[in-house]
C-alpha cells in the first residue's frame, strides 16, 4: 500500500524543510500579495531577513480580521487565473472568509489528508461513510478526495439525514464514519434505541469540528462497538481538516510540521509561551501558494508536546484542542474555559456525556451560573443529590466558581448533526 507519511528521518532534516519553507513563503507573499507587503515594510522586515527559524518571530502576526477586510479574495498571492476553487467559512463582520486553491494547493492537501487514514490505520479494504458538509465548506469534499487518494471507498452521504445515514451503514456495510462527535453521539444512540448493533459494520470513527468530552466519546465508543475513534483538527484557512491527525496512543495530535509551522503564544502578550504551556496556535504555511498563511492566529487553545510519541512516529506533536479564546467566559471575576469544565465532569460518576452551561445577570447586577447535566444512562435517580453536593465542591476547589447543578434524565438534552452548543450566556450586553 502507498505510504503518505513525511520522508524526513530526523528533526534537523524537518527543521531545514521548515526552513526553506518559510523563507520561499515570506518571499511569494512579499511578492504577491500587497497586503502582505504593507505588514512587512511596516514591520522593517524584508525576505531576505530569514536566515533561520528563530527570524519567524520578526514577522507580524495576520488575524480573521485580515481575511475579512481583504474580502472577496484576501491574501490571494497568485494570478486570479491560477485559482482553481475556493472555500469559505463563517466570518465574525458579516462576511465569510473565503480562501483561494491552486491546483497544488489541493494536490498537497490531498496528499497530507490521506495521511490521516494511514495514521489511522484504515486499509484500501475499509469503507469510509462522510457524514460532513459539503459545497463550500471544506470538510466534505476533503475527506472525499483523501479517501480515494488514499484507495478506500468512499460513501459521500454529507451531513444530516438520520435516517439515510443508518440505511447506508447497513445497505454498503460501513466499517469507518467520518463526522462531528454529535453526529456520532445521535448515530450511536439511535443504533441503540433501534437495537441494531449487530447489523452496523462500523470499527473506527473519524471525529472533529468540535470540543468532545471523554464521557462523550466513551459513550460512542462503546455503543457502537468500535475499535478506535481518532480526533482531527482542521480549519479552511489552512487548507480545511487533516491537517493533523490522533493516533492510537491518543495523547495528543500529530501535525504535518513539512506543511505548516506550528507556534503558541500567550494570546495577550503575543509572546512565545515554552514547550509544555497552553496558548494560542499560531501557523505559517510553507507551501501554501494561491493564500499563503504568516503567524496566522487560529484563536484556537493547545500546547506543544515535544517529548517522542509512543507510537514510534516522528511526527511533531500538540494536544488536544481545548477551545477558542473567543470562547472563554468570566463570571465573578474567573476566566473559564468550557474545556475545564470538561475535565471537572470527566471525574465525577454517574452522569451522561451532555450538559449545558448558563450564564445569568440579576437585577442587581451579581452573575449566576447554572449546570444542567445529563444522569449517567440507567442510574439511580436517588443518588443525584450526592452528585451534585460533590460536582459543586470540585467546582469550587478546581474553578473557584460555585454553580448551581440540575441533574436530568438521560436523553433529556438536545442532540445535533452538526456541533452541540453547550455554553448559554444570557447576561445583557454581553
Amino acid at each position: 500500500m502507498e505510504t503518505f507519511l513525511p520522508s524526513y528521518t530526523s528533526l534537523e532534516e524537518l527543521r531545514e524543510i521548515q526552513l526553506k519553507g518559510l523563507q520561499w513563503s515570506v518571499q511569494h507573499a512579499y511578492h504577491g500579495s500587497e497586503v502582505y507587503r504593507q505588514k512587512f515594510d511596516k514591520a522593517g522586515i524584508a525576505p531576505a531577513d530569514i536566515k533561520d527559524l528563530d527570524d519567524l518571530r520578526k514577522l507580524p502576526l495576520s488575524s480573521s480580521q485580515d481575511l475579512a477586510e481583504g474580502y472577496p479574495f484576501p491574501f490571494l498571492s497568485v494570478p486570479i487565473d491560477e485559482v482553481v476553487r475556493l472555500h469559505t467559512s463563517s466570518g465574525t463582520t458579516g462576511k465569510r472568509k473565503v480562501l483561494c486553491y491552486t491546483k497544488k494547493d489541493i494536490e498537497d492537501w490531498t496528499h497530507f489528508f490521506a495521511r490521516c487514514f494511514e495514521v489511522g490505520g484504515l486499509s484500501t479494504e475499509d469503507r469510509i461513510q462522510i457524514c460532513v458538509g459539503y459545497g463550500l465548506w471544506t470538510a466534505g469534499i476533503g475527506f472525499q478526495l483523501a479517501c480515494e487518494k488514499f484507495g478506500a471507498m468512499a460513501v459521500p452521504v454529507g451531513p444530516g439525514n438520520l435516517e439515510m445515514q443508518m440505511e447506508f451503514l447497513m445497505d454498503f456495510e460501513s466499517t469507518v464514519i467520518c463526522c462531528t462527535a454529535s453526529m456520532g453521539l445521535l448515530l450511536a444512540e439511535e443504533v441503540e434505541r433501534k437495537g441494531l448493533r449487530d447489523r452496523v459494520s462500523l470499527k473506527k470513527m473519524i471525529y472533529g469540528s468540535e470540543r468532545s468530552s471523554d464521557a462523550m466519546r466513551q459513550r460512542i465508543k462503546s455503543i457502537l462497538g468500535l475499535s478506535d475513534m481518532y480526533d482531527i483538527p482542521g480549519m479552511t484557512e489552512l487548507y480545511g481538516p487533516g491537517t493533523g491527525m490522533e493516533c492510537s496512543m491518543h495523547e495528543g495530535m500529530h501535525y504535518w510540521a513539512d506543511y505548516y509551522i506550528l507556534e503558541i503564544i500567550d494570546p495577550e502578550t503575543l509572546l512565545p509561551v515554552p514547550n509544555g504551556e497552553i496558548g494560542e496556535m499560531v501557523v505559517s504555511t510553507l507551501q501554501k501558494e494561491a493564500v499563503p498563511l504568516i503567524r496566522y492566529r487560529t484563536r484556537d487553545i493547545s500546547y506543544i508536546i515535544k517529548e517522542p510519541c509512543p507510537c514510534g512516529l516522528l511526527i511533531p506533536r500538540h494536544g488536544r484542542l481545548l477551545g477558542r479564546t473567543d470562547d472563554m467566559f468570566i463570571i465573578r471575576g474567573v476566566n473559564i474555559f468550557p474545556s475545564q469544565i470538561d475535565s471537572v465532569l470527566r471525574e465525577q460518576d454517574g452522569i451522561g456525556s451532555e450538559y449545558q452551561v448558563y450564564l445569568d445577570r440579576s437585577k442587581e447586577g451579581k452573575d449566576s451560573i447554572t449546570l444542567r447535566i445529563e444522569s449517567a444512562s440507567g442510574s439511580d435517580a436517588s443518588a443525584d443529590y450526592e452528585t451534585i453536593e460533590s460536582l459543586r465542591h470540585m467546582f469550587k476547589n478546581k474553578l473557584f466558581v460555585t454553580p448551581q447543578i440540575e441533574m436530568v434524565e438521560y436523553g433529556t438534552l438536545p442532540r445535533s448533526e452538526r456541533k452541540t452548543q453547550r455554553v448559554f450566556d444570557r447576561r445583557s450586553g454581553e
